[in-house]
């Protein structure tokens, strides 16, 4: 079975090409087959977030090392913004830094991936959201 969950986008926020293809990668290994916009910082995945035209997604998978603005900047902005702090984010960070781990928690993220990304940390991770986006279908 393919992990439709809902036709809403992944948005995935990341810079490094190879990082990016790894994850389109997995995400059709899981068999997920939700469209992905890939944008390659903070300020630009706002810009998108906030553009009424956008379609939103239903998880934002988020690298913390990028230019202009980066990931914990992002996540400041975002779940300070009542529109958008309901969107689950999931971390993708080369970081071996304690701190940022214990930032991006406090930002409230669902979740945490290290990469380089290994299919099988990055299955386990989708699996654990396909009953959390079944949840966050139902309108509030």
């Amino acid at each position: 079975t393919s992990m439709k969950i809902s036709n809403k986008p992944i948005l995935l926020v990341e810079d490094d090409q190879v990082d990016v293809m790894t994850v389109r990668r997995a995400l059709k290994e899981v068999k997920v087959t939700n469209p992905v916009v890939n944008l390659e910082n903070g300020e630009e995945a706002l810009k998108y977030l906030r553009d009424p035209d956008s379609a939103q997604p239903c998880i934002i998978l988020l690298d913390l090392n990028m230019p202009i603005m980066n990931g914990i900047e992002f996540l400041q902005v975002m779940k300070h913004d009542t529109q958008l702090k309901r969107i689950p984010v999931v971390v993708l960070t080369t970081s071996e830094e304690q701190q940022d781990k214990i930032s991006s928690f406090d930002l409230g993220v669902a979740g945490y991936i290290a990469k380089p990304v290994v299919y099988r940390q990055f299955v386990e991770v989708m699996r654990t959201f396909d009953a959390y986006w079944t949840i966050s279908e139902v309108p509030l």
